[in-house]
């Protein structure tokens, strides 16, 4: 078991909400619980939580300082008089159970928006500062907070496999070439380790994006240590943050959890891996993937294909961008030459992969029953992960992946789907 995570979006056209419309949301919630009205309660919170949400949200909470202590002062308020209306509901008589479920799951509703105020939204602004750091620029915020989004997925899925972890990053947008004398210096030494190790970044040329990974590697440890090591690796990338900065950066993110089946536990296995051979790749599209499950015949497909790959790198995984990336470059549209390639892959998996030449594409494959891919649905972005624990911090609304369907009935060997996202066109 291994959790991926992905995320690509648009720019949100929503406005920002303002703090009197929040606050007269939740300062009408407290007036309805002391009513009764616990339904309308729920829906008012909720409506602010929907408020609160994406990148209008984030701005909010970002830009007036003073909203998230006076939504906290209110959700402290509620708290004891939900208390209460769950005490009165556990001493009613006389009521038949349809009214019990009912009234039960308007207070459940009441609760569950409270509990995304305070622990979704409050809490991915706070950290998302603490990404973004002072004075960052609107970009900069909107770029940590797809960041943050993998990483706080990455933890609710790290009981899937936690030996190793990966955050991949394609920057784009920011109109800063290698040669710029901000970007030179931050360049050197992390440009050419053919390992793809922790702080690797790859430059890109003309309109390609560019590459940067996180990673870390652990066989013993706690919950959340990996995360915590790639958070401090990307507050501490000034080159990171000189490029989500520039006023029209984007970013998409790849993200990986996993629990090694093939390969030893380490850095280079760690996933993402990217298409780079040690000979003759600097061609290719560059492209990155990650992989839940086994691809079965991946040695017959390094041999078959002479895929040119460091001896230190021995994931499975290590073949799919590769292959992809061949393909592409022999003619193929890379979501015909991610199709050919998945075809040939034996075994249960589940794909994520990306390429800097289309950066806000994200290309999806499951085959087997072993596996599991989600993809969430809001208003400015689609979110992939392996459960739907992972996507619940921004979405309840989701399209599931199915490994076993067939696309020809005649033909057991069909199984499975491929799906190519477009965050051009999330929501």
């Amino acid at each position: 078991m291994c959790g991926i995570i992905g995320v690509v979006s648009r720019p949100s056209v929503r406005p920002m909400p303002t703090s009197a419309e929040v606050v007269a949301l939740v300062d009408e919630a407290l007036v309805l619980v002391r009513e009764q009205n616990i339904a309308a309660a729920a829906e008012r919170l909720g409506e602010a939580d929907r408020l609160l949400s994406g990148e209008p949200g984030l701005a909010a909470l970002v830009d007036a300082r003073e909203l998230p202590a006076a939504i906290v002062t209110r959700l402290d308020q509620l708290e004891p008089l939900v208390v209460a209306v769950e005490q009165e509901l556990e001493s009613l008589v006389g009521v038949t159970a349809a009214v019990l479920e009912r009234r039960g799951n308007e207070v459940i509703a009441l609760r569950d928006a409270a509990w995304s105020l305070r622990n979704d939204r409050l809490r991915t602004a706070r950290l998302v500062g603490e990404l973004a750091g002072k004075s960052a620029s609107s970009s900069a915020h909107n770029a940590y907070f797809t960041i943050q989004q993998a990483f706080s997925a990455l933890d609710r899925m790290e009981v899937r496999g936690r030996d190793s972890a990966g955050v991949h990053v394609l920057v784009w947008g920011h109109g800063l070439s290698a040669e710029d004398p901000r970007v030179a210096p931050l360049l050197i030494g992390r440009t050419e380790d053919p390992l793809f190790t922790s702080g690797s970044v790859r430059a890109g040329d003309g309109d390609r994006a560019w590459s940067f990974v996180y990673k870390a590697a652990a066989e013993i440890g706690e919950l959340g240590d990996n995360t915590r090591v790639m958070r401090n690796a990307v507050i501490d990338d000034a080159l990171l943050r000189l490029l989500v900065g520039q006023p029209n950066a984007r970013v998409s993110v790849i993200g990986h959890t996993r629990w090694a089946s093939v390969g030893i536990i380490s850095e280079p296995n760690a996933h993402p891996v990217n298409s780079e051979e040690t000979v003759g790749s600097r061609e290719a599209p560059y492209l990155i993937a990650v992989l839940n499950g086994d691809v079965d015949n991946h040695a017959d497909i390094k041999v078959h294909n002479a895929l040119s790959i460091a001896e230190p790198i021995t994931t499975d995984a290590k073949v799919i961008p590769t292959l992809v990336a061949r393909r592409h470059l022999g003619g193929a549209d890379l979501e015909s030459a991610f199709r050919e390639s998945v075809a040939e892959f034996d075994g249960s998996v589940a794909i994520a992969t990306a390429s800097a030449d289309e950066p806000n594409v994200m290309l999806l494959a499951l085959r087997g029953s072993g596996q599991g891919l989600y993809v969430g649905i809001t208003e400015d972005r689609f979110i992939v992960a392996s459960e739907p624990y992972g996507l619940v911090e921004e979405t309840l609304t989701y399209v599931r992946m199915d490994g076993e369907a067939l696309t020809d009935p005649q033909n057991p060997s069909s199984r499975g789907q491929i799906l190519v996202m477009n965050g051009d066109q999330a929501g």
